[in-house]
């Protein structure tokens, strides 16, 4: 008896021994998941309040924010969705990797021929085939890498490359609730009834596709380390509701009536009652995977629930989108502008991080950026990065470890603290590259020339920081202070300029055929003719009082096909007024850009004549390769 006892008792004891030891070690790799919603402001965010409360109710996303640190100056490294996207998913600046716009893939073109003074220059329509993306870097380090929602990293949303072909093991698109209500957004709201594709559930929300394939993806592989990246389609246009409940509260908490053409809105500031229930649908539905982390058993770590050792990102592609034609969607004041702006609120986003070792509750001013996820999360993970991978975001797994509000944790790979960023857009009207350093911010506008309502440069005053704290100043950049601190400006300018010329960033072009004075615009030159010879092209130019200072090539392999894709290379200027060139192998059709000495750019033949008005395919114009 006594013998059974002891023995029962030394059993008991191991069990305990063992099932204490499983429950103080935590599993080595650590489970990442990446939220990155779709045109959320700064302001459209309950917890991010400031000034003017926001009406929207975002109860999950506060939550989410208390059990971690909320940074109020997280930034997107582009003010559009695709280049934050790649920028995120490949480490590279937007600049360097020439992907600064959505689409992409196309010869310089002048927006709107006659009305714009400016022309993009050309940039990707995707990340390279090769990329070393941080799916791929974590596949190869044992995880399960997962893909749902949003992809957008290539010319088109279906277009090579896709999720499977930059690292990720599993890929799943739908766009559920966000798919277009016909015949207009007053039509087809969900219900209760059993066959409905949007069934309401028992909170009286619609069934989300891309929300049950997070959700699917954690619990089909919550048995080994994960990374998901779950990119929501809120809330991007069009901006609707399948919620009939959500909409009529915010009509009554707003005070506001439906329109009578249901495809507009003009009611100004936060008062989109069809936008203010996307923002609330979103975060339930963000609240679902929390919930789900929060209580579902980790199979790895006996007696935890997988939040205990999930790292949880959230954060947006970029700021909130203002207004389109005929409606105002939301307002990021105090912030300026908005999506499509490298301006305080085109890039200025929401941004909390939980996970193992973060102290919750925490409020943070330090500044960080996208870029910063790429190395943050190798670091979490243990995975290695090969070192002829090149990163330009700082790895911030030290500053969420040890005080989120320190800013001096954050340091550059020489070990200095990181206190300036970079955007650049040269792209779409805005035309603008922005630097900050410390409190300061400069915008500077490349169509300022002959440009009365356009400066050069403006220079604002974010914050002011006396003795380590830092209080608010001009974040609604509404004071220029270029006249009254000219050294400044022009010291943080060359700055931006360093930064931009070691990225080899290309730069906007002056449009000769605009109906708006430009100096010099008459002095362009003309191509007279051109040969091609097996793989070599030549133009043959006249000069009309302004040289021709550099040439590209612009080549396609891959013209008239659904997603033609072009792809830039230098020329050779050569003597009396030649121009050379090798086409690549595979080139379908190509066209040559002069550049002159006044930064015009003359294309021949002369593409599309507007982007805005595009019906026909860059390769109807272009010269076909012999």
């Amino acid at each position: 008896m006594k013998h059974s006892l002891l023995t029962s008792l030394c059993i008991t004891l191991v069990c305990s021994s063992n099932t204490l030891t499983s429950a103080t070690e935590r599993p080595e790799n650590p489970n990442v998941i990446l939220i990155l919603t779709d045109d959320l402001g700064w302001q459209d965010v309950k917890c991010y309040d400031i000034d003017e409360p926001s009406p929207m109710e975002t109860p999950n996303i506060d939550s989410l924010a208390k059990k971690g640190a909320m940074f109020w100056q997280g930034y997107s490294p582009a003010p559009t969705c695709a280049p934050t996207r790649c920028a995120i998913m490949s480490g590279n600046h937007p600049a360097r990797a020439q992907k600064t716009h959505v689409v992409g893939g196309a010869p310089p073109t002048p927006y709107n021929k006659e009305n714009h003074r400016m022309m993009a220059p050309w940039y990707s329509g995707r990340m390279p085939e090769n990329e070393l993306t941080l799916a791929k870097v974590l596949q190869q380090n044992g995880y399960t890498t997962g893909h749902c929602g949003k992809w957008h990293m290539a010319i088109n949303h279906n277009a090579f490359p896709q999720p499977e072909d930059q690292g990720f093991d599993w890929s799943r698109h739908n766009l559920g609730i966000t798919k277009r209500m016909k015949p207009h957004r007053l039509t087809g709201f969900a219900t209760d009834k059993e066959g409905d594709p949007y069934r309401l559930d028992e909170n009286g929300f619609a069934y989300h596709q891309n929300s049950e394939d997070a959700l699917t993806f954690v619990e089909e592989n919550k048995a080994t380390p994960f990374f998901l990246y779950y990119a929501t389609w809120l809330v991007h246009t069009p901006i609707q509701t399948r919620n009939e409940r959500l909409l009529k509260k915010y009509c009554e908490k707003l005070g506001v009536e439906l329109p009578e053409n249901p495809s507009e809105w003009k009611g100004e500031g936060q008062t989109n009652p069809f936008y203010c229930a996307m923002v609330e649908e979103l975060d339930y539905y963000v609240g679902q995977l929390i919930n789900y982390l929060e209580q579902t058993e980790d199979p790895r770590w006996p007696g935890h629930k997988l939040s205990e050792n999930t790292y949880v990102i959230f954060t947006s592609d970029n700021g909130g989108m203002e207004k389109h034609p005929g409606e105002i969607i939301t307002d990021n004041y105090p912030l300026d502008r908005g999506k499509i702006s490298a301006m305080e609120g085109g890039t200025r986003v929401p941004l909390i991080i939980t996970g193992p070792g973060i102290e919750a509750g925490v409020q943070s001013d330090v500044m960080l950026n996208g870029l910063d996820f790429y190395p943050t999360i190798l670091s979490w993970t243990g995975a290695k990065l090969p070192k002829e991978k090149h990163l330009d975001g700082c790895d911030i797994s030290q500053l969420l470890a040890k005080d989120p509000a320190d800013p001096s944790l954050v340091k550059e790979n020489d070990g200095s603290i990181r206190d300036t960023m970079v955007w650049h857009f040269p792209n779409s009207i805005a035309l603008e590259s922005t630097i900050r350093i410390g409190d300061y911010k400069l915008v500077r506008n490349y169509d300022h020339i002959s440009n009365p309502r356009t400066p050069e440069l403006e220079l604002y005053q974010l914050y002011q920081t006396e003795d380590g704290k830092q209080q608010r100043g001009d974040i609604e950049e509404s004071k220029n202070l270029v006249d009254s601190m000219p050294e400044k400006a022009k010291a943080m300018n060359q700055k931006l300029s360093e930064i931009l010329t070691e990225m080899k960033a290309s730069y906007p072009y002056f449009n000769p055929a605009t109906r708006h004075e430009l100096p010099n615009k008459d002095k362009v030159c003309t191509v007279t003719s051109h040969q091609q010879n097996g793989d070599q092209v030549s133009f043959n130019y006249q000069e009309n009082g302004a040289k021709v200072v550099r040439a590209q090539l612009m080549y396609t392999l891959n013209g008239g096909h659904r997603y033609e894709e072009w792809f830039r290379a230098p020329a050779k200027l050569g003597s009396s007024h030649t121009v050379t060139a090798k086409l690549p192998k595979g080139t379908t059709h190509y066209v040559i850009n002069l550049i002159d000495e006044n930064n015009f750019l003359v294309s021949y033949p002369e593409m599309i004549d507007s982007v805005s008005a595009m019906k026909e395919k860059y390769s109807e114009k272009a010269l076909p390769a012999k």
